[in-house]
């Protein structure tokens, strides 16, 4: 009935000195948040409680942080981009972050101590969408590289923010050394990018921070400490976000993590694998319709917390998140519905299969997952391409049209 597949790898890798790991403090997770409530299109997004559906699954709790109310944005990225540019701005101009809000970054004043400035970024869709929303607001350039086998729908999303963007012949993690190199030849210019390589790892850090606000407010509303953390991950800055929040939160008794790929582009998994700690990168062109998760060249940074902390490690194929997408959309009565895409959906996609899979039912013991386990899980976003999802939602299928 509910046959998907995944692989996975308990982490056994050798500890680092866990020096990245104060990025994600709760004191420097609320400066993040203190900016973006400054922002008139801030409320904090919904925290699902579907009981029902724990109860099917034989869980305790089962929550779920639905991001495709963000901003009016459908996903939860302009959360690290913002963060960043504010960030960005603050330390050009001498000022502190607690000073920068939005009335500050949006005014005439700014812009006349700032200058002109471009931001260059690259993206599968949501990142780069939040920032042109973020550079459009300051009334400045934006100038975005997406991969091939992005959609179409989600290139006019970009555009229609006022930024220039492209569907370039290349991979993600080369386009994001295009928009490194055209930053280069461009004067007062800065590149906004969530994954972290040596000599470029403040922006990322503040972008992860950023994400802090999604977990902030999930963590509040939650209530109690969760035994469980499911969260998604591409180049792993919302990994190590939420999995940094947390164990600064809980550090005496911290829950058990999931983070879940892609199986395309499953550097973190491989990096799991390896069991060394060191790095490991997937190359090449591949497609999954996990768009937002095609990253196969991990931030360093957020690496550093993950190899430290996480359980387990998830690469997983797209049959899982179509799963999860299908079970959110059409709950058990009683539940509240959730729009989640592809890239959103898979952590639940994963836990629905440990749970009823007799297949993962080794998985289940060894994270424990039980009739106790109260899961904290993250949609990171709603019907960013709406014909696909339509495609994979209403009309049930697996393949791409």
């Amino acid at each position: 009935m509910f046959k998907t597949s995944f692989k996975w790898k308990m982490n056994t890798m050798p500890k680092s000195d866990d020096k990245n790991l104060p990025i994600m403090s709760v004191e420097e997770v609320k400066k993040a948040r203190k900016f973006h409530e400054s922002f008139p299109q801030y409320s904090k997004t919904p925290e699902v409680d579907l009981k029902e559906m724990a109860k099917f699954l034989g869980v305790g709790k089962v929550c779920i942080k639905d991001e495709s109310y963000r901003f009016g944005l459908n996903a939860f990225k302009v959360l690290g981009g913002s963060y960043a540019m504010g960030r960005h701005i603050a330390e050009e101009l001498g000022m502190d972050i607690s000073k920068v809000d939005y009335n500050f970054i949006t005014s005439k004043e700014c812009h006349d101590k700032l200058g002109e400035v471009t931001f260059f970024s690259a993206t599968d869709g949501n990142h780069g969408k939040g920032v042109a929303w973020t550079a459009n607001k300051l009334k400045q350039k934006c100038v975005i590289y997406m991969p091939s086998g992005s959609t179409q729908r989600r290139l006019e999303a970009i555009r229609e923010e006022g930024a220039t963007a492209t569907i370039e012949s290349l991979n993600y993690d080369d386009c994001v050394r295009k928009a490194e190199a055209e930053h280069q030849k461009t004067p007062h210019s800065v590149v906004i990018q969530d994954t972290a390589w040596e000599g470029y790892e403040k922006i990322p850090s503040w972008i992860m921070e950023g994400y802090g606000t999604m977990a902030l407010e999930a963590d509040e509303d939650f209530g109690e400490r969760p035994t469980h953390v499911f969260v998604q991950a591409g180049v792993g800055s919302l990994a190590g976000g939420i999995v940094g929040y947390y164990t600064n939160k809980y550090k005496d008794n911290p829950p058990k993590f999931v983070v879940v790929e892609t199986s395309v582009y499953d550097c973190l998994y491989k990096g799991a694998v390896k069991n060394t700690g060191e790095t490991a990168i997937v190359g090449g062109e591949n497609f999954s319709i996990m768009a937002g998760l095609c990253c196969g060249e991990p931030n360093i940074t957020s690496w550093d917390i993950l190899r430290n902390h996480v359980t387990c490690f998830v690469s997983a194929d797209d049959d899982v998140t179509r799963l999860g997408m299908r079970m959110l959309a059409a709950p058990i009565k009683g539940d509240k519905a959730i729009t989640s895409g592809e890239s959103g959906a898979v952590p639940f996609g994963v836990l629905a299969s440990i749970m009823l899979a007799d297949e993962y039912k080794d998985l289940r013991k060894e994270l424990g997952l039980d009739e106790n386990s109260k899961i904290q899980l993250f949609s990171t976003e709603g019907n960013t391409d709406p014909n696909r999802y339509e495609h994979i939602v209403w009309l049930g299928m697996d393949k791409e049209p």
